[in-house]
């Protein structure tokens, strides 16, 4: 059923958006944007210097009017408001690094969270929070397992990513604070209990603010995905978790050791996840699912690493055998 309501309401907003992208002559994220908008103000159209005229206020009102958020919950919503953003993918030739986590890894990254958030009300930030999509996926998925009220934290330098992560937010009710910075700028927000993040991969052009870090390259552009990591340590709580989806091959790169090394003196490599080769389109572009605690408060290195790589998502009976063996471990290495 909230699959069927999921679809109806990525149905209505399609209508919406696309006929907002015609009226503005706009590109279809920008028309997505607006449209959230125009939802969060109460369905009230927003008319700039004529636009949209008046028979395309009279047909978004209607739409806006179908699309009644407020007899869905928040998973249904992001769902629908997916399926837009993912149409936005094709239609606008979004750029890899500002694409959507997709559901199968998001969820894999919620119940990864699940296991490691031992806080009530726990705080979660995403540096590279792009449209939001899977922060509020794990948001979504830790509200509902505890019925307590999850605080969000989003960092983005797009503001057209960081504007469609609003309306994501805003339309799914979540206490959700979104920043619009360099994502290795100092950081204004209280340190946290978990950061999520689908790191960005590649070099990092600012040579002199990544000498900053500890793991800025000796020579030339830094990676990235590198500092990040060392920005997230940075903001977590002693003890608290990262989950990072990382590219496969990152701990066989040139600045490998250092990383290593780095990570021995500041947290606690707990947990290194292959996702399936099927999912992506060669093995050089594989991602894997990076566990990472930091120091401090209760923490302490597990006695065996959670190593391994995630069966085909079509074969129910592995994946079941899979996640018990992550649920064991869980059990044996987390507090609870």
């Amino acid at each position: 059923m909230a699959q069927e309501e999921a679809q109806a309401l990525y149905t209505t907003l399609d209508q919406a958006v696309t006929l907002q992208q015609a009226q503005l002559e706009t590109s279809y994220l920008d028309a997505f944007i607006e449209v959230g908008d125009d939802l969060i103000d109460g369905g009230n159209v927003r008319v700039a210097e004529g636009r949209p005229d008046k028979a395309a206020v009279e047909q978004l009102t209607a739409l806006y009017q179908q699309a009644d958020l407020s007899q869905l919950d928040q998973e249904t919503i992001r769902q629908g408001l997916q399926l837009v953003l993912l149409k936005d993918i094709e239609t606008d030739a979004i750029d890899a690094n500002h694409q959507l986590t997709p559901d199968t890894i998001g969820f894999l990254v919620a119940y990864l969270a699940k296991h490691v958030l031992q806080v009530k009300q726990p705080a979660i930030l995403d540096l590279a929070v792009g449209t939001g999509n899977l922060l509020t996926t794990v948001m979504n998925q830790i509200s509902a397992n505890t019925k307590e009220t999850v605080i969000g934290y989003g960092v983005d330098n797009d503001d057209s990513m960081l504007a469609a992560a609003n309306v994501l937010g805003t339309l799914q009710k979540h206490d959700l604070q979104l920043f619009h910075q360099d994502a290795l700028d100092p950081l204004v927000m209280p340190e946290v209990d978990l950061v999520v993040s689908d790191l960005p991969v590649g070099f990092y052009p600012l040579d002199d603010h990544a000498k900053q870090f500890a793991l800025a390259a000796k020579t030339g552009h830094s990676y990235v995905h590198h500092l990040l990591l060392e920005q997230a340590v940075k903001q977590m709580k002693p003890g608290a978790w990262g989950i990072f989806l990382i590219p496969s091959a990152l701990f066989t790169s040139t600045e490998a050791q250092g990383l290593v090394q780095w990570i021995q003196t500041n947290a606690h490599l707990q947990g290194l996840l292959n996702l399936p080769e099927a999912l992506f389109m060669n093995k050089a572009a594989q991602k894997g699912i990076l566990l990472l605690q930091k120091k401090g408060g209760q923490a302490k290195q597990a006695g065996q690493v959670l190593l391994g790589e995630f069966p085909s998502f079509k074969d129910p009976a592995a994946m079941r055998q899979f996640t018990g063996q992550i649920d064991d471990w869980m059990l044996a290495n987390v507090s609870h």
